[in-house]
């Protein structure tokens, strides 16, 4: 299993619709493109690109990729996808064109219960398929801001605060409290709940 090496060429999330735009089973763009593509402008650069799938229909994005190499990202290292769908406990894939040597964009594998996104970390945090997928103006898929901030909320870096800085504030109602109540289950002392909780007149249910 090879070092994760940090060699990218990342595709424009344009690149990624006309990649996948005969590909039946749903899609969207997620980590810090999905943050600008809700905010209708591009932030600050970034070095990679993230798609979001529903684990239950990796198989069928895998078998859409023949011409791309597909390899399980886990603990730090790479091990070739050999197999249709990945194992269990691979929860990406970094992906390349076949005799490539850098990476064009990484398949983030999110858990589902019938219509409903489900957090892996904390199961009983779910959104609605409906809500969890939104679209742009030009009807590019990228994952709703609320979920983006959660996941980056565990360990945020300073791309992470800044997204959150960005973001945070253009978040309508139903969004800022679904956030405020998740990451209070996850982490009840994060220091974004105060910013969250400190916007005016708002009450905040759990999700």
């Amino acid at each position: 299993m090879p070092t994760a090496a940090q060699a990218w060429e990342p595709m424009h999330p344009r690149e990624a619709t006309r990649l996948l735009a005969s590909l039946a089973s749903r899609w969207w763009i997620a980590g810090g493109w999905a943050l600008d593509l809700f905010a209708g402008k591009e932030s600050r650069p970034h070095a990679d690109l993230d798609i979001g799938i529903l684990r239950r229909e990796a198989g069928q994005v895998i078998e859409a990729l023949p011409d791309w190499e597909l390899f399980e990202a886990q603990d730090g290292g790479l091990l070739r996808l050999e197999q249709r769908e990945p194992r269990a406990q691979v929860n990406s894939l970094w992906c390349r064109p076949r005799g490539a040597s850098r990476w064009v964009f990484e398949l983030l594998l999110d858990d589902s219960a019938g219509d409903a996104w489900v957090f892996r970390r904390r199961r009983e945090i779910r959104r609605p398929l409906a809500e969890a997928i939104r679209f742009d103006r030009s009807r590019i898929p990228y994952l709703a801001p609320e979920i983006g901030l959660l996941y980056k909320a565990r360990r945020p870096r300073a791309a992470d605060e800044l997204d959150f800085r960005n973001v945070a504030p253009r978040l309508d109602d139903g969004a800022r409290a679904w956030l405020h109540g998740a990451l209070a289950r996850v982490e009840p002392d994060h220091p974004w709940l105060k910013a969250l909780a400190a916007t005016r007149g708002k009450e905040y249910a759990s999700p």
